[in-house]
């Protein structure tokens, strides 16, 4: 079958339910091959069979692998905690990410699936890409550069500073695009511009790892550059990225998501915020389950774009929300477990404020129904128990707490 030119592939225009039954029969493989090569994770399967692992319902009973554990795991089996399926002696480059978290790349061409992306962002082959990302340790130079390789775009290796000497690149060169962040491209429009150098042949851009709001994203195509974003992980690699519709960020086709509910391995209901947790489909790195610790919510429908994968509506925030408490540290987890000791209660959010120089917790409760009259009473205590410290209790009705994904909000003023 001819690939349609719009896409990268056939993939991307799957039936949604053709692309979820493949990726639950491929599930099986991938599980039995991290228990056989993966002790890290083989520790943490014990029991489970393969062959059982074929739905979500059944994924989401296997337990999650946070990135806030990946520096004590490595720590206690170095360098990669035990997760990796392939010797460190067979791999290709090693990465250390802040931390230091240690990434492994494979040998695989476009290992982390920067082709499909820079297809999306309008790339084609043959054009010269300018590449800002660090190369130094981290991984999204070489991310970039592996997709930019397997697309068949040549690259200018341009790392991270050095503004005038990028800009004369780029005047000399004349490269069609940039990938790198939003604001270091606005340094060099504007230094650019100051210099009166021309750098228009950049008409294209592929922008990543800080936010990109309205305004930002008009001031670069401001000048003739249209700018697209994606979202990345130094563990995972391409995670979602826009396309020309730039409707929310389309899932990368090697991947299953779920959005739970923070500091649980809960699924939230269809347009929930919560945490971005993902099982790689990376033979190398099988990670199951992967808590990335970012916030979103699932889009309904499909692209306009035609691409059918989920959407997601991208970065929306932290789900590490654990807060400091008179001397104890509470952490959604604790809050996941109170609600769980209650029949009938839904979503939960704490608010810690400061009162007459006094910290105060307050949890405010989904209930469904009439409230048991004892419930705030218990609830009291089950806080009491679960996290060692007092706090207050308010019964409120369904949909009453916002959709931000926040369990823990800290509101404190600490001058």
């Amino acid at each position: 079958m001819a690939v349609d030119r719009r896409f990268y592939d056939e993939l991307e225009a799957r039936v949604p339910e053709a692309r979820e039954r493949q990726l639950f029969a491929d599930l099986p493989g991938l599980i039995a091959h991290a228990i056989a090569k993966a002790p890290g994770i083989a520790e943490g399967l014990k029991g489970v069979v393969p062959g059982d692992i074929v739905n979500r319902q059944a994924l989401a009973q296997l337990p999650v692998i946070r990135k806030s554990e990946l520096m004590d795991r490595q720590k206690a089996r170095p360098p990669f905690g035990g997760l990796n399926a392939t010797d460190t002696g067979q791999l290709q480059r090693i990465f250390a990410s802040p931390g230091p978290i240690y990434d492994p790349e494979g040998k695989r061409a476009d290992y982390w699936r920067f082709a499909r992306v820079l297809f999306a962002a309008g790339f084609q082959a043959g054009e010269v890409i300018h590449n800002c990302f660090a190369y130094h340790l981290t991984p999204a130079g070489s991310m970039l550069e592996s997709g930019a390789f397997a697309l068949g775009c040549p690259v200018i290796p341009g790392g991270v500073g050095q503004t005038e000497l990028q800009i004369r690149v780029m005047a000399d060169v004349r490269p069609a695009g940039y990938v790198g962040t939003p604001s270091f491209l606005k340094i060099v429009f504007d230094k650019a511009k100051e210099l009166g150098v021309d750098i228009g042949s950049v008409k294209k851009a592929l922008v990543a790892a800080e936010a990109l709001p309205n305004s930002l994203r008009a001031e670069l195509q401001s000048h003739g550059c249209r700018v697209q974003q994606c979202y990345a992980s130094a563990d995972i690699g391409s995670l979602a990225y826009e396309s020309e519709a730039r409707e929310g960020m389309i899932l990368d086709e090697a991947l299953i998501l779920e959005i739970l509910r923070p500091g649980t391995g809960d699924p939230v209901p269809p347009g929930e915020v919560g945490e971005i947790v993902v099982t790689s489909f990376n033979r190398n790195y099988p990670l199951i389950r992967f808590a990335t610790g970012d916030l979103s919510a699932v889009l309904p429908g499909v692209s306009p774009c035609g691409r059918t994968n989920t959407r997601i509506k991208g970065w929306m925030g932290r789900a590490d929300q654990s807060a400091k408490v008179r001397a104890m540290f509470v952490h959604p987890s604790q809050i996941a477990d109170i609600v769980r000791r209650h029949a009938g209660m839904g979503k939960a959010r704490l608010t810690v404020d400061r009162v007459e120089g006094q910290d105060r917790m307050v949890l405010a409760c989904e209930i469904a129904g009439a409230a048991d009259p004892g419930l705030a009473a218990a609830t009291v205590e089950s806080i009491q128990i679960v996290c060692k410290l007092r706090g207050e209790v308010v019964l409120v009705a369904p949909g009453s707490l916002p959709n931000d994904g926040k369990v823990i909000e800290d509101i404190r003023k600490l001058d």
